[in-house]
């Protein structure tokens, strides 16, 4: 089980953008989406590269190597040429700031 890690104030991201921590190890982008905040791993399924530099267009991270798509709530596979979904990862606000954590192993 791993601690919450802190990302940032919650009102240092405007909608639309978005923040990398480490996570134990494990690269997770951090998006402010119409006031709520969602965290995925900062990785591609297709082919294991960053996600995050992509464009996002609504509720989706588009890669910006071959355009994969995910859903950035629930880290669900949306377009090839990516078949599997990408980790999610739970989010909260303590005292105004955005906090994630990597709960795989609990």
């Amino acid at each position: 089980m791993s601690d919450w890690i802190q990302v940032c104030d919650k009102n240092a991201l405007a909608n639309g953008e978005k923040a990398i921590v480490d996570v134990d190890g494990t690269d997770v982008a951090v998006f402010k989406i119409a006031d709520e905040f969602y965290a995925i791993e900062d990785r591609c399924s297709h082919d294991g590269a960053e996600i995050a530099s992509g464009e996002l267009d609504g509720d989706e991270i588009i890669c910006p190597r071959h355009g994969a798509r995910f859903c950035v709530k629930t880290g669900a596979v949306r377009s090839a040429p990516a078949y599997e979904d990408i980790a999610c990862f739970p989010v909260r606000i303590e005292a105004d700031k955005v906090q994630v954590r990597d709960n795989r192993w609990d």
